[in-house]
Order: structure tokens, then sequence, then C-alpha cells
């Protein structure tokens, strides 16, 4: 039976604008670089001297040597700021027409005249859109891009920025700490239930450069929000380089979502940090989809510090040929009656890899904690690869932990089943691959369900050849 499946057709994802730019800081990392990024992004001076330690720290840390190879990565090759040719603008007529049009074919301003309550653009290095809606300001929501929370919100960001995910967690959370640029700031008052959900696009269009946003989301007791990030890339030949950082802050009692489309370019490596501290009765859940991305590490983290903190994880990753996509979560239970509940699922074809990496500690005072963790893997043929990496941290007896891995092909049975039914081959792959994925697309509002879905058919398309 012919199982081989050809490479994704990305159509619109690969659209790409000249590299035009109204600034791009020369390659390589040294301090005078970090100055004349902090110079051009008008820093306070806390944030300069952040960022000029963030480096010293990114300089003593070892490069990570456990998870796929990062020996191509060449810092002295990636320009770590870029700012295109616009100022920031809450109208969309007064984006420029390239950058505009690039969103609008990725969906954009459609998305938010539906469904978002607020929407957040990001291309290369700076925020060029931002909007919300009027009722939430009238609630006392704030949400910006994270240079404006820097200087109108000084006492909040230096609370939080990098508390949760510090500088000294790994080499390229310290990388982050010194040329970040970029991102969205959210706080959600007390008791304030935010809807309809808020969503940040970032978009890097730049040959040779890196993103590195950061995101900082405070959601006080008793509130509830819903954020969505999506990203993209077009495809060069060169190495890119994402690195990210998310910090989520949920206080008692309240909730927060935070689901992801990731569909980065075959050249890109997208090494992010996630994160979350959840008070008492608070819960996070996270969904994710990684597609694209030569190379990604990035397993979200939540630390449940509150008696009865909960979380739930639900994420796919699609890898194909050239692509090593190392993904899982991580989770600590720091209190009595947490729970939390881990859903991973990964597809891989034409010899891609896919690697569930993670870490569940239940420590000593987290009694009558419970934990679950399913993780399942498709291979679509047999040069394909699929790996599970838990490891398992229980320092208490009272508990209810459980863990399932299953690994296995597409079933030939199935496929015969179907195509006996009157289905071609191709279309009885694509609906048991459509199968596979479908508890993690019910998760997503259904503008990104329709996204992932529309993935997986592209990922799949001309797959009998």
């Amino acid at each position: 039976m012919k199982t081989k499946l050809d490479e994704i057709n990305r159509n619109i994802y690969d659209i790409k604008n000249k590299d035009d730019y109204d600034f791009k800081i020369k390659k390589g990392l040294t301090p005078e670089i970090i100055e004349e990024i902090s110079k051009q992004k008008n820093d306070p001076d806390w944030m300069r001297n952040f960022r000029l330690k963030a480096l010293e720290t990114y300089n003593k840390l070892p490069m990570p040597t456990w998870g796929p190879d990062l020996s191509e990565l060449n810092m002295d090759e990636i320009a770590t700021y870029v700012r295109p040719k616009t100022k920031m603008t809450g109208n969309w007529e007064d984006v420029p027409e390239d950058i505009k049009n690039t969103f609008d074919k990725l969906g954009i301003p459609e998305a938010e005249k539906k469904s978002l309550a607020g929407v957040g653009a990001q291309y290369d290095s700076e925020v060029v859109y931002h909007s919300m809606k009027e009722e939430l300001l009238s609630q006392g929501v704030i949400y910006t891009d994270m240079e404006t929370a820097v200087r109108e919100y000084p006492d909040i960001v230096k609370e939080h920025f990098m508390k949760c995910v510090p500088v000294t967690d790994h080499k390229f959370v310290a990388l982050h700490g010194a040329v970040w640029s970029g991102g969205s700031f959210v706080y959600v008052p007390k008791n304030v239930k935010v809807d309809i959900p808020l969503q940040s696009y970032f978009r890097l269009n730049s040959p040779e450069s890196g993103q590195f946003e950061h995101t900082l989301i405070i959601v006080d007791e008793g509130a509830s929000l819903h954020f969505i990030e999506g990203c993209s890339a077009p495809k060069y030949n060169k190495v890119n380089l994402h690195a990210g950082c998310v910090e989520l802050y949920v206080k008692d009692g309240a909730y927060l979502r935070y689901s992801t489309i990731e569909n980065w370019s075959k050249n890109m490596l997208n090494l992010n940090t996630k994160r979350a501290i959840i008070g008492k009765n608070a819960q996070v859940d996270w969904v994710s989809g990684s597609f694209g991305s030569k190379i990604s590490m990035l397993y979200p983290m939540s630390i449940l510090n509150g008696e009865g903190a909960r979380t739930e994880y639900t994420g796919i990753s699609f890898a194909g040929k050239g692509q090593n996509l190392d993904t899982g979560f991580k989770v600590i239970h720091n209190n009595k009656n947490t729970s939390s509940l881990v859903n991973s699922k990964s597809i891989s074809k034409n010899g891609g890899t896919a690697t569930y990496r993670a870490l569940v500690r239940i420590n000593e005072n987290a009694k009558g904690a419970k934990c679950n963790v399913s993780c399942e893997s498709l291979m679509l043929d047999d040069i394909s690869r699929s790996d599970t990496i838990p490891v398992n941290d229980i320092r208490t007896d009272d508990v209810e932990f459980s863990h399932e891995a299953k690994i296995g092909k597409i079933s030939d049975k199935s496929i015969f089943y179907l195509m006996s039914r009157g289905l071609s081959e191709e279309d009885a792959k694509a609906m048991i691959v459509r199968g596979f994925a479908d508890p993690i697309s019910k998760e997503l509002p259904i503008e990104y369900a329709a996204e992932m879905n529309n993935l997986i058919n592209l990922e799949l398309q001309g797959s009998i050849g």
C-alpha cells in the first residue's frame, strides 16, 4: 500500500514582502548591540540594565545538549532587532499596504471583526497594530504592547517581568531577556469576565533574523480570559530564530485559557518558553498546535501553587520531512488537592521526528493531588520517528497518578475498511488523521479549529504518491 506523503503546500503562509525596514541591528550579540537595541526602544534605565545582565547570563550558560541538535544556530548570523517602516496604530487603514496585505491574507482583520475582543499584530520586532473593544476598556482591562506597558505601567511590569521565567532558567531565556522586543501585556481586574477572546499574531518577515516577543498576562482574582496566539513566517534558505517568552499569573479563583497555533516555516528554530503560576482554586488550560519549524523545543509549564489549583494541557504536533519537533508539558504540584490533565498527540511523516518530553513533579505537601497523562503518537510511514520521554517525580503517597502512552502506525486495516466503504486511499488516510486530531481541534474556537484542520489537510495534500 502506498503511504508516501508529499511536503506541505504552505501557500498563504509563505507570502514574503521585500525585506524593507526602518532599522535593522547588525548581526551578533555584544554589549554594544544590546545598548543599541535599548536606545532604539527608548528603554528606561532599569530595563537597559536588565538586558545587559541577561546578556552576561547568556554568555555563562551552556547550550542545551539533551534535545535536538542546535549546532547550526550561529548568533553571529542573526539580527536580533528589526523595526518595520511603520509606527504602531489603532487604525487598520494606517498600517502600510504591504504589511496590511500580509495580515489580510492571513485573515487577521476578518477574525477581529467576527470573534475577537482585541487584537495585536506584530511584524518582525514591533507591534504594528493594536485595538480593543470599548466595553473592555470601561471594565478596566489593559491590553497593549509590552513597550507601552513598560512605559505606562512600570510598577506592575517590574513586579512580574521575568519573575515567573527567570533569565537563569536556560540559555535561550537569557538571550530573550537581553534582546526581547514586542509582545503583549494583559491585565484583567478582579472578577471581570472577558467573554470574547483576545489575540496576538506574530509574523516574522525578515530573513536571518530573530523574533523575541514577550507576553505577560495577569488575570486577577475571580477573573477569566481566553487569549489566542498565532505565529507564522515565510520560508528562507537561512536559519531564523524564535525565542519568545510567555509569563502567565493567574490569581485565586481565576481562569485563563491560552491557545496557540504555531505555523513557522521549515527554516525556523522555535525555542520558546511558556509558564504559568496558578493560585488557589484557579485554573489554566493550554491548547497548542505546532506545525512548521525545522526544530521546536517547547514545553509549557504550570506551577500549581494554590490549594485546589488546576491545569489542563491539550496539544498536537505534526512533524514532516526535515523536522524535529520536541514538545511536551511540565507541571509542578505544590499544594493540596491540585489536579492536572495532559492530553498530547503527535503525527510524524516523511522521516520527521516527533518527541513528547515531559515532567510531572508532585511535591511532599501536595497531598490529594491528581494527575492523568495521556500521550499518543501516529506515524504515517516506515521512516518517521516518535519518542516519549516522560519524567514522573512523585514525592508523596497520597496521590492519584496515571500515565498512558501509545505509539503506532496508521492501520492498514482501517484504511482497507474505509476504502471498502467507497473512500479513496488518500481520503481514508486523511479521515483517520483528522479523527486522531479531533480532540485538539474541539478545544479551539471555531475559526482556529478550521485553521488547524486546514493545516492538517495541507500536510496531507497529495499524500498518495
